[in-house]
């Protein structure tokens, strides 16, 4: 009678208090698979066995090297050997790719280790419903399973794993770098290893004058740029928007498509063209102004000059952008606000200060971050315009109207300053990155947000 009572007791009363999951995460730890053959799953655990043979055996066979490889970066340059009368070239390590090597086995390596712990949560997760009197889901069920409910996971790790190479992958060799030496004339492979050199970089980037006086220059005019460069064109945004929306004004699908004309040209187009016509000598612009006796100006070639010129430039580009934005938020504004308004007697100035200039803020503050973010990144205003000139005798590297990202440019294409390159763009990164998430947590919209959730 004890028998068939005990024999009739769910498997869960009989699982000693969680003994199955636990088994078969223990037998998961020690190998992948185990577990899964623990819980009657035969073809998942052989699987999972494969994928663990697979990895040692990469990991042994060539992971292991690479790893190693990353720490040394190469022990032998490329080097001329005597042989009898003649020299051969022999080749040697190349520090960048043995980087690059030693970054993929890490991405791997990685990449197994997330592999494995989901092998142990699996076998975990099946134990338990072996506790719960449930039978353990075959390979079929779980065929059914990937197929339906995991579908999206299925096809969002394919993309995940292409993120990993594609996108992390260059970023974490970007950041590695700028902890080398790996800058011309010196410690350019294969005829020369690089070096791990810790913060050194940093450190000369702040410190040593000829590149202090540079990075804090450049800086310097890409923080002033970036405000003045998005403060005009958000506000000359508004201003044109509100003109075109005024009752009275007639034609506005007109003013609407002469405003987003200078937006819809290739903005590479109007930059150039825009080059062609301030040249200092040979412009069409200064000739008239010639002309009419009042002389040309140094748009492109002095120094104050230049950034005014970007500056008004990038207006001509930029105002249509807001202008579209702005114009989209003003047609979502209730209209018996602006009639309460008229009732209590507010000006057009009170009425844009209290109603129209919240309810843009509200609606665009996102934009906004986003929109100076971009400006300290505005590497095609920059570069196709002046190309960072006039030059600056103080820099090195760098010309009056540079960006960071244009002086990264040039230290990384023309003159082979690596380390010094990456270094600039982190510190792009921290900067762009502590302004948009702190000034995005301060914003309406996503207190808001946050409250509503």
């Amino acid at each position: 009678m004890n028998q068939s009572k005990s024999a009739a007791l769910p498997e869960r009363t009989r699982g000693a208090g969680g003994a199955h999951a636990r088994t078969a995460a223990w037998l998961s730890v020690l190998c992948m698979g185990l577990g899964q053959l623990y819980n009657r799953q035969i073809v998942k655990g052989l699987l999972f066995l494969l994928a663990e043979a697979l990895g040692i055996y990469f990991i042994i066979t060539s992971l292991f090297t690479n790893l190693m490889g990353l720490i040394t970066l190469g022990d032998t340059p490329a080097h001329l050997e005597k042989v009898g009368r003649l020299y051969k070239n022999v080749p040697g390590d190349h520090s960048i790719f043995i980087m690059i090597y030693g970054l993929v086995a890490f991405l791997f390596l990685a990449l197994f280790l997330t592999f494995y712990v989901l092998n142990v949560r699996d076998a975990y997760t099946v134990g338990r419903l072996r506790e719960e009197g449930k039978s353990s889901p075959n390979f079929r069920d779980t065929l059914r399973y990937a197929s339906d409910k995991g579908f999206p996971y299925v096809l969002l790790s394919l993309p995940t794993v292409g993120v990993l190479f594609f996108t992390v992958l260059p970023i974490l060799f970007m950041i590695l770098i700028a902890f080398t030496n790996y800058a011309a004339p010196d410690h350019i492979p294969p005829k020369n290893l690089v070096d791990w050199v810790g913060f050194d970089t940093f450190k000369n980037l702040l410190t040593l004058k000829a590149w202090s006086r540079t990075f804090f220059g450049v800086l310097t005019w890409t923080i002033i740029w970036a405000v003045l460069a998005t403060i005009t064109t958000y506000f000359g945004g508004i201003f044109v928007a509100l003109l075109i929306e005024q009752q009275g004004i007639r034609f506005k699908t007109f003013w609407r498509t002469v405003f987003i004309i200078p937006y819809a040209i290739p903005q590479f187009i109007s930059l150039l063209v825009m080059k062609n016509l301030l040249n200092d000598q040979f412009g069409p612009i200064n000739q008239y102004l010639r002309w009419m006796g009042l002389g040309g100006l140094p748009w492109l070639n002095d120094p104050f000059w230049a950034k005014v010129t970007v500056l008004m430039v990038n207006m001509w580009i930029g105002i249509p952008v807001s202008m579209i934005l702005v114009l989209g938020v003003l047609t979502s504004i209730p209209r018996d606000l602006y009639e309460a308004a008229d009732i209590d007697g507010a000006s057009s100035f009170h009425k844009f200060r209290s109603i129209t200039l919240p309810f843009v803020l509200f609606q665009t503050t996102p934009v906004l971050i986003m929109q100076f973010a971009g400006n300290i990144n505005n590497f095609n205003v920059i570069y196709l315009l002046t190309g960072g000139q006039p030059a600056n005798g103080e820099y090195s590297f760098a010309g009056s109207t540079d960006l960071l990202v244009t002086w990264l440019y040039k230290l990384t294409l023309d003159n082979q300053r690596y380390n010094f390159a990456s270094a600039v763009g982190i510190i792009i990164f921290i900067i762009i990155a502590s302004f948009s998430i702190y000034n995005y947590r301060k914003s309406r919209s996503f207190k808001e947000e946050d409250m509503i959730q």
